[in-house]
């Protein structure tokens, strides 16, 4: 498309410019009165200013009909005529167009900005301090016939199915928006009862403990439904 666009508001000026009463030559002729010219040819040579399907890429040097030319090409500025002030011009646009595409590139490449060992840093303990702050809340059916069952009130109450690592895992990114991997959570077996728990979290030693803490843990808290 910058090709198209550029091309175009060349072709442009130079109609503007060009004084279709030089006796210079056919070089500094108007190109629309040079495409009536090409009436008396069987084909034109012509410049692509723009891909042209059938015909060929912006820039190459193509042959068509006069007709065609002068009705659909000109008009549309698609094509100028073969001629070595226009060749120049296309060319010299075309080298145009690839340098701004190339320093666009190179200020897209610039955005790219990878992240700092202390920004890592900062968002680490960010989370971390949400883990310790929050308290993770999770609702889970029970094992009915072990629950009738009971010796006591006071009597643990089992689950009927158990709380694995993912599954804290995936309840911390959706109620805390923190995402951790299963080996950052220490639970050498399934949570089975109701009750509340403090689970140990191996994070970065990097990240300091609050005071008094002497390891990360994540309070959960699992109810019955």
């Amino acid at each position: 498309m910058a090709y198209l666009r550029n091309g175009r508001n060349v072709i442009r000026q130079i109609i503007k410019d060009t004084n279709i009463h030089s006796p210079d030559s056919d070089r500094m002729i108007n190109p629309l009165l040079y495409a009536c010219q090409g009436i008396r040819y069987r084909k034109l040579e012509v410049i692509l200013t723009t891909s042209v399907e059938k015909l060929g890429k912006a820039g190459q040097t193509v042959k068509v009909a006069p007709g065609h030319f002068r009705n659909h090409l000109m008009p549309k500025l698609l094509a100028v005529p073969n001629i070595d002030k226009y060749a120049y011009l296309i060319k010299q646009q075309r080298k145009n167009c690839l340098l701004q595409e190339e320093e666009e590139e190179e200020e897209e490449e610039v955005k790219v900005v990878t992240v700092s060992e202390e920004a890592k840093q900062r968002e680490y303990q960010k989370a971390a301090k949400i883990l310790a702050n929050s308290r993770l809340v999770l609702r889970r059916s029970i094992n009915l016939e072990k629950f009738r069952t009971r010796a006591t009130k006071e009597d643990a109450i089992e689950l009927k199915s158990p709380v694995t690592t993912e599954d804290l895992v995936a309840e911390v990114a959706r109620q805390l928006c923190v995402h951790i991997l299963p080996e950052n959570v220490h639970l050498p077996s399934p949570l089975l009862t109701v009750g509340e728990y403090e689970v140990p979290l191996r994070l970065p030693k990097s990240i300091p403990l609050p005071a008094g803490k002497i390891q990360w843990t994540l309070n959960v808290k699992i109810r019955t439904a």
